[in-house]
């Protein structure tokens, strides 16, 4: 017969922890989120591919959304 453990809790952040600064999960992750929109935004202009593009600047901002909601639910786990 299989034993079943009891549930464990998981370690998911509550918080960070910067000296005595308290910082919530989803400022890391939308400050995260937007480096890697402007890392993104710079290739895509490099390769001049913003031009296939109506509105850049509305690019950016849902670049920088899908990566908050992707690190925040993928990689901090918040």
């Amino acid at each position: 017969m299989i034993k079943i453990e009891a549930y464990k809790i998981q370690q998911i952040p509550h918080e960070f922890i910067i000296g005595d600064i308290y910082l919530p999960p989803l400022l890391i992750a939308a400050f995260l989120g937007a480096i890697a929109a402007y890392i993104t935004i710079k290739a895509i202009h490099r390769y001049r591919l913003s031009r296939y593009f109506f509105y850049p600047p509305l690019v950016s901002l849902s670049l920088t959304v899908i990566y908050t909601v992707f690190i925040g639910t993928f990689v901090i786990g918040a």
